[in-house]
């Protein structure tokens, strides 16, 4: 069974941790209504994507 031979100190625990940290969401600025979006994604908030409509918005009120 594998056992420890020494105890790891704070430092060296910490530097192992060091890369276990969630990555940083990169977000980009829709061209059409300036909302922030993920890269290579449909606008949740207009539904454009690369320049154009691919999505049609219901207005709320219409729904019904």
């Amino acid at each position: 069974m594998a056992v420890p031979k020494k105890k790891v100190t704070r430092s060296k625990r910490n530097m192992r941790r060091s890369h276990h940290r969630l990555p940083r969401v990169n977000l980009a600025e829709c061209s059409n209504c300036g909302e922030l979006k993920l890269p290579h994604h449909v606008c949740a908030a207009c539904g454009h994507y690369n320049g154009r409509e691919v999505v049609v918005r219901v207005a709320e009120g219409a729904a019904s």
